[in-house]
């Protein structure tokens, strides 16, 4: 299975392919190899243009550096210079042999080396696949192509030695095989259910950037099967964990328990939802668990959305989410059980939440919670909507913000944090209500306010 021609054809005649291949003739002329690896050609492989082109090479970083103007080489001692030609960044790594840890983190130092060891420290077999632009020839040591085939996710070498050195891979690997929608080889999956407490080692940083690649893939859902299956979810997300076997109404819930409902909602994921969406929508019942009560032989979640919004901070802080996008988050999820009251807004309050920055994501979860919800109705969500246009029809949104943060710093003469914001948020709201119409308004209101 050769890489399809017009594939090749459409990815050389993009501009990012373009130039990836005009790196690789630098290098070639100057006297060095030069390789597409990893997904790039993976996903070339299986008919995808892709957007991200890495590149092996046996240049040392000092030779990048020496051959390309615009580089980052923050990462040099481990191989690796980003380099930047037309607008397009492109990672190039040095053939390199990673040294042996135990604590699964990440390498503290590598070796340089040459392909054939380059290839042998990759971790799954259709990972392991270099592709040379100029020449079109393919060099697959651990016939990666076969294996993406017949859909096969197959670590490289021994699979529990590969997991112990970076235990990224137990997120990488289920990424993977969601991601080609393939089935593990015995080993693979093995090795995954006995490694699964390793994830425990990883800082939060990397499981968050991992876990968001999987919601953002085209099945999460496969993806966070497996990771139940394999029993990583009971050390990476405990909360989570907890929704399975969380009875529901089963009236109102035909898809079964929390789990369930949980897995069927990021199943509906679109291309319209981006990831603070999809994240709010992961965790939206993460209160559940906590707030199960049985009522005259009612099952019943009493202020779930409040208590999941708690948890979801801590959830997000273990994962070191950036503030702002866990404060969104967690607001959505505080809130995605109100739409039912909608009905009996006044105009001041349609003025709220209408307007408010982080509303469309909110019916988005709204309609996710609908979709993962057997039977779906959606009577209330089109009414919400019907009454969202027709408000924004008579009721323009109101101009841009008449301050920005940094005047607000210096006029009240505060650091950038949590006061500012909450200042920004009190002036947006006099401004949607008419209290204040222009800057000279804008500053009286901003001086007079009270932290």
């Amino acid at each position: 299975m050769p890489i399809a021609k017009d594939i090749i054809d459409r990815t050389l005649g993009s501009p990012h392919g373009a130039q990836g291949y005009t790196v690789c003739e630098i290098l070639l002329d100057a006297g060095f190899e030069a390789w597409w690896v990893g997904g790039c050609v993976r996903d070339m492989f299986r008919g995808v243009i892709p957007d991200d082109i890495d590149i092996a090479t046996n240049a040392k970083p000092e030779n990048l550096t020496k051959l390309f103007e615009r580089f980052d080489d923050s990462a040099a001692a481990l191989g690796a210079v980003v380099v930047s030609l037309e607008g397009h960044a492109f990672e190039i790594t040095t053939f390199r042999k990673d040294h042996e840890l135990s604590d699964g983190r990440f390498p503290e130092s590598v070796e340089f080396t040459d392909r054939n060891s380059d290839a042998e420290r990759r971790d799954i077999t259709i990972n392991a696949l270099y592709w040379n632009p100029i020449s079109s020839e393919v060099f697959d040591p651990f016939e990666g192509e076969k294996d993406l085939q017949e859909g096969l996710v197959r670590f490289i070498g021994d699979a529990e030695d590969r997991i112990q050195h970076d235990a990224l891979r137990l997120l990488r690997v289920i990424r993977f095989r969601a991601l080609i929608d393939g089935q593990y080889h015995p080993d693979t999956f093995k090795a995954l259910h006995n490694k699964a407490k390793q994830v425990s080692v990883l800082s939060g940083t990397r499981r968050y950037r991992e876990l968001e690649k999987i919601l953002l893939g085209p099945t999460p859902q496969r993806a966070f099967e497996d990771l139940w299956e394999t029993d990583v979810i009971e050390t990476l997300l405990p909360e989570l964990h907890a929704c399975k076997g969380v009875a529901q109404p089963s009236k109102a819930h035909n898809e079964g328990d929390v789990w369930n409902h949980t897995l069927q909602v990021i199943s509906s994921f679109t291309d319209d939802h981006k990831a603070d969406t999809r994240w709010a929508a992961l965790l939206h019942d993460i209160g559940k668990p906590v707030t199960f009560s049985i009522d005259e032989e009612r099952i019943k979640f009493n202020e779930h959305a409040k208590q999941g919004g708690k948890i979801a901070k801590d959830v997000l802080d273990r994962l070191q989410f950036p503030a702002a996008r866990r404060d969104k988050i967690c607001w959505i999820i505080e809130h995605h059980m109100m739409m039912g009251t909608f009905a009996d807004l006044d105009v001041s309050r349609k003025h709220h939440w209408y307007y408010h920055p982080w509303f469309i994501e909110l019916l988005q979860v709204f309609w996710l919670d609908i979709a993962g919800t057997t039977p779906s109705d959606f009577d209330l969500y089109d009414s919400i909507i019907s009454d969202y246009n027709a408000f924004l029809d008579s009721n323009p949104r109101p101009k841009k913000a008449l301050l920005s943060g940094e005047e607000v710093m210096g006029i009240l003469n505060i650091e950038q944090g949590e006061q500012v914001g909450k200042a920004l948020r009190a002036l947006d709201e006099a401004q949607k209500s008419g209290e204040v119409s222009t800057k000279k308004d804008a500053l009286e209101f901003i001086e007079k306010t009270s932290l």
